[in-house]
């Protein structure tokens, strides 16, 4: 019941962090018969064909050991002899060997690559546990594999009866031909067989890996909270995160009231809009924009300024035309000197930092 209750729960997809890290822990889609496939498909091509060839090179290499094994019996040299036969075997034998290894490894890989999980390695008290291999052993997961290997078997021997039925009639034939023909015959069978098999594995396997990846997929879903809280550990606290964004606003506004008492002139809407200058003739090519604000930041920057004597001069067209493309720090752009040092000379004029006469020219 509480495993019943748990599935209903598990609403969401999984997400990709959660993919990953049972990955790490060796956890994924995983088909057996695309496996059983690939190693069937590999016996086969060395069944037909490798082995015809490598029968007749082994048979060279060993029929002088069988039709005169009287000539090496006193031999001295006989253990050299021997290795290199074995060598020689060994050669034989290592395609049809590697064919059928990289048959085997590429199902695991193919379906979801390299897969390094070391904690599967660890031993497990669990796995130790009778009872808990009783319940692994009539878990709903095995009585499924053990429908399907029923399935699976039953298919495969249909279609061998069926493939095999027409040549029942052929077999009686068998002893009146001649060895390399009886050789043809059973390479034939054998290959039809095969070809037979590996269409009924392929046609499994391909249900089988997409039955795998939806059971591996629903296994993996989690529930609202998990999804909470995985986007919590990963995102970090929404709470937290507008608590740190709210106090960056705070200081950056700090800073820029800090500023405004250095500032050479306010420009403001006269309500709405309020921006900060500050210019150096000996020092600076052009104005900076030190502070900006709309409305209720708009009236303390002002209250600011008036409080340390900064000139506040009403200017909407500017103040409009500057708030949105300059910020904190960077200078006005190039299409408004000419307004901003109309308002920065008026200002020198009157502070007495520019006579009448050099404003003039």
């Amino acid at each position: 019941m509480a495993e019943e209750q748990d599935r209903e729960q598990r609403t969401e997809e999984p997400s990709a962090r959660k993919l990953q890290q049972a990955r790490e822990r060796g956890q994924v889609a995983q088909s057996r018969e695309v496996g059983n496939l690939l190693t069937l498909a590999g016996t086969g091509i060395v069944l037909v064909f490798l082995a015809p060839s490598l029968v007749r090179q082994l048979g060279e290499v060993l029929t002088r050991f069988i039709a005169s094994p009287h000539l090496y019996a006193a031999d001295v040299n006989l253990g050299s002899l021997l290795r290199g036969t074995l060598v020689q075997v060994g050669l034989l034998l290592a395609l049809p060997l590697a064919v059928m290894t990289a048959a085997g490894l590429a199902g695991p890989l193919l379906q979801n690559g390299l897969v390094v999980a070391i904690q599967r390695l660890q031993p497990k008290l669990s796995n130790l546990s009778p009872v808990a291999g009783v319940h692994r052993l009539f878990s709903v997961r095995n009585l499924v594999e053990l429908g399907k290997n029923l399935v699976k078997l039953a298919l495969v021997g249909g279609v061998l009866w069926v493939l095999l039925r027409p040549e029942l009639d052929r077999m009686p034939l068998l002893p009146h031909l001649d060895l390399a023909q009886i050789a043809a015959e059973i390479a034939r069978l054998t290959a039809r067989m095969i070809g037979g098999v590996i269409g009924v594995m392929f046609f499994l396997a391909v249900l089988d890996f997409g039955y795998q990846r939806l059971s591996f997929l629903r296994s993996m879903r989690m529930t609202k909270e998990e999804v909470k809280e995985e986007y919590r550990q990963t995102e970090g606290d929404p709470r937290i995160k507008a608590r740190f964004r709210q106090l960056r606003v705070e200081r950056a506004r700090r800073r820029m009231m800090a500023a405004v008492p250095k500032a050479t002139v306010v420009v403001t809407n006269p309500t709405h809009y309020a921006i900060a200058f500050h210019y150096d003739m000996e020092t600076m090519s052009a104005p900076v924009v030190v502070a900006k604000g709309l409305d209720f930041l708009a009236q303390k920057i002002r209250e600011v300024a008036a409080e340390n004597d900064v000139p506040v001069v009403e200017n909407p067209p500017l103040a409009r035309a500057l708030y949105p493309v300059v910020e904190i720090d960077q200078e006005i752009p190039p299409e408004h000197y000419k307004a901003v040092a109309e308002i920065i000379g008026y200002v020198f004029r009157l502070q007495g930092k520019l006579r009448p006469a050099a404003a003039a020219g």
